[in-house]
């Protein structure tokens, strides 16, 4: 029987996006089990999600977590859509409507020295459009997934926890569940607070993981995210139950860190017994 595979896409493109392939990791059970369907996870960054394929080394290693994870049987197998950034990943992972929230445009462009334009807003949009209206899609097509919203979450490190965040927020239908680690705040500051304040789903179908170290870009991030948490909470959320929320003290903002930790939200996202 074979194990897990790994496999490229190069047909999902649109016109004013940056090109870009989008790998997909099926779990040794995918081929095993021919009747079955999975759940899925997409990752920003994508570049970075396996080591052996295309980081030579220096990768999250979820599929190896994930593996482990599940021959334990600690948590449900998903398939992995890895999608790599690009030159403007600043651009794409920025969440448009946060921007116009009281603090979000003036704050990021203080943090990045630059403009907020319209050019670099049509560049977000296009991203998330991009990932739920035709990524998606097409994965539910070509693979055997649970493709409701239960079974299909988010996961990202820096702007990529921002942008998962904020596509788990503007399609609550679409994605129950986002795992943000090391989760760049500073970039909006209050704005994305105040577009959080708005823009939650309710608790109870939905799933939020949250972590940070305290070095490096990460030890900026504590007051940012006891903010979060308590915004969480003032909505009803429970921790442990609907969020969970973890500090590494000594960790630093790094693929290295985030990899000795992958385990901790895949267990939360995917989790087999209660968190």
């Amino acid at each position: 029987m074979p194990g897990a595979a790994l496999e490229t896409h190069r047909d999902l493109n649109i016109p004013g996006l940056t090109r870009r392939r989008v790998d997909v990791w099926l779990p040794e059970e995918y081929h095993q089990n021919p009747l079955k369907r999975f759940p899925v996870l997409y990752v920003q960054d994508g570049q970075m999600v396996f080591d052996q394929f295309h980081n030579r080394g220096g990768g999250w290693k979820v599929h190896q977590a994930i593996s482990y994870l599940a021959s334990e049987g600690k948590i449900t197998p998903p398939i992995v859509v890895a999608i790599p950034s690009t030159v403007n990943r600043q651009y794409e992972y920025l969440p448009a409507t946060a921007m116009d929230f009281p603090g979000g445009e003036e704050t990021y462009e203080s943090a990045s020295g630059g403009q907020w334009t319209q050019t670099q807003r049509q560049m977000s949009e296009q991203f998330t459009h991009w990932l739920v209206d035709l990524v998606k899609p097409a994965m539910d097509q070509r693979y055997r997934t649970f493709p409701d919203m239960e079974n299909t979450a988010l996961m990202g490190s820096s702007l990529g926890g921002i942008v998962s965040l904020y596509l788990f927020c503007e399609y609550p239908q679409v994605f129950s569940k986002a795992a943000c680690l090391s989760t760049h705040w500073p970039i909006l500051g209050e704005g994305m607070i105040a577009y959080l304040a708005e823009n939650l789903p309710e608790p109870g179908k939905h799933k939020l993981y949250f972590d940070h170290g305290s070095e490096g870009l990460d030890r900026d991030y504590a007051p940012w995210q006891a903010k979060v948490d308590g915004l969480l909470r003032e909505k009803g959320w429970r921790e442990g139950k609907d969020y969970a929320s973890w500090s590494f003290p000594g960790e630093d903002h790094t693929t290295k860190a985030w990899s000795q930790r992958v385990h901790i939200p895949l267990t939360f996202l995917f989790g087999t017994i209660d968190y």
